[in-house]
């Protein structure tokens, strides 16, 4: 069944935050990280994968993203912070690897 999410990046803890959807996270992120797409996020260094939530359909997922981006800052930083207070980069996690753990050797 495919997935959906919504997510919350940001360019550094209490730094610059973007909501997103997307049905394939590890892309996106890495679009994102990588700086792959011209807009907000690669002008203002918007990087760091802090929060995300799946949905099963499209329609929840773009109402929850519509949701969060009508709250306010300190609602966002609440979010983030209820499940990710450090605000680490949870973009290693998707591939696998623990927070700053090293990639995977090539074999």
């Amino acid at each position: 069944m495919k997935q959906f999410f919504v997510y919350l990046m940001a360019s550094r803890r209490n730094g610059t935050l973007h909501a997103g959807v997307t049905s394939d996270m590890e892309r996106r992120a890495w679009e994102h990280r990588e700086g792959a797409v011209a807009g907000f996020t690669k002008e203002h260094g918007v990087k760091r994968l802090v929060w995300f939530q799946a949905f099963d359909d499209a329609e929840s997922a773009i109402r929850r993203e519509k949701q969060i981006k009508k709250w306010n800052r300190d609602w966002k930083k609440r979010l983030i912070e209820e499940s990710n207070p450090d605000w680490h980069d949870l973009y290693p996690g998707l591939l696998g690897r623990p927070q700053g753990g090293s990639p995977p050797a090539r074999g």
